[in-house]
């Protein structure tokens, strides 16, 4: 025999609402409990195993177990003969009129998800964010936070990482220091490379440095001093490097140049 023709036949209601109603709208709020557990734990396993996609998670997995309690919510509504066609209606203009007034807020959402996919950039990498440099200390799905090297806090819309031109320093772990020098016409040339490669030399580099004779200017000879160092060696050796000079053209004897004019007095008396 049917159950549900048996709970029927027996005549108990409450109101308009049948036990056979009741027990149809229980079953199916058991059921439907068990499918969310179920599709959330296949979201959790294929979330995971994604290492871009695992970074979302957290954000995502909320919005996924309220649409699915949302949808289930309505079709219990409906196993018990309450309309829903009137509250999917007022739920959709309900959300057209949040995604209007929230649509910035989305579309940082959006940019958001784009950053933690393609993940341009990492916490603690130093990055120029459309012109803005600075570490990376916090990336939300709304938002990245910067801290500048005078200790500012910058926080950035991901709308506007996402359009914008992202520079990563640190992502391919050394750095290229390109400096230039001006020494004396006078200045012996090998004189002048010892000088900058035994400053260089007191650094750190990933590879030997080099010296380059790049101009002949008006009063001085520009020497181009390029070194490889490894990304968080960068301003230590940049500052460094433009210090040690100094000593080291005055130890070779080079004379730092600096703009002037020669005037020559002619006699023609």
């Amino acid at each position: 025999m049917d159950i549900s023709s048996l709970i029927s036949d027996s005549g108990l209601s409450l109101g308009t609402l049948t036990l056979a109603a009741a027990a149809k709208a229980v079953l199916t709020l058991i059921v439907g409990v068990i499918l969310i557990r179920v599709l959330l734990s296949l979201f959790d396993r294929a979330f995971d195993r994604s290492e871009k996609l695992a970074p979302l998670k957290k954000h995502v997995r909320p919005i996924v177990k309220t649409v699915l309690t949302i949808v289930l919510v309505l079709v219990v509504l409906d196993s018990l003969g309450v309309k829903v066609t009137s509250f999917i209606a007022l739920l959709s203009v309900a959300g057209l009129a949040v995604s209007l007034a929230l649509q910035n807020t989305l579309a940082n959402i959006a940019g958001g998800i784009m950053i933690i996919t393609t993940q341009p950039y990492s916490i603690g990498d130093y990055v120029s964010l459309g012109g803005t440099e600075g570490t990376v200390d916090l990336i939300r799905l709304s938002s990245t936070k910067l801290v500048t090297v005078d200790n500012k806090q910058i926080t950035i819309p991901n709308s506007t990482v996402a359009s914008a031109t992202i520079v990563n320093f640190n992502r391919l772990g050394r750095r290229r220091i390109d400096l230039t020098f001006t020494a004396s016409y006078d200045a012996p040339t090998e004189e002048v490379y010892a000088a900058l490669r035994e400053a260089m030399g007191r650094f750190p580099l990933t590879a030997p440095g080099e010296v380059h004779l790049s101009e002949y200017g008006a009063s001085s000879i520009s020497y181009l001093a390029r070194m490889w160092v490894n990304a968080n060696d960068y301003w230590t050796v940049y500052w460094g490097v433009i210090e040690a000079v100094r000593e080291t053209f005055a130890a070779h004897n080079v004379e730092m140049s600096y703009n002037h004019m020669n005037v020559h007095m002619m006699n023609q008396g």
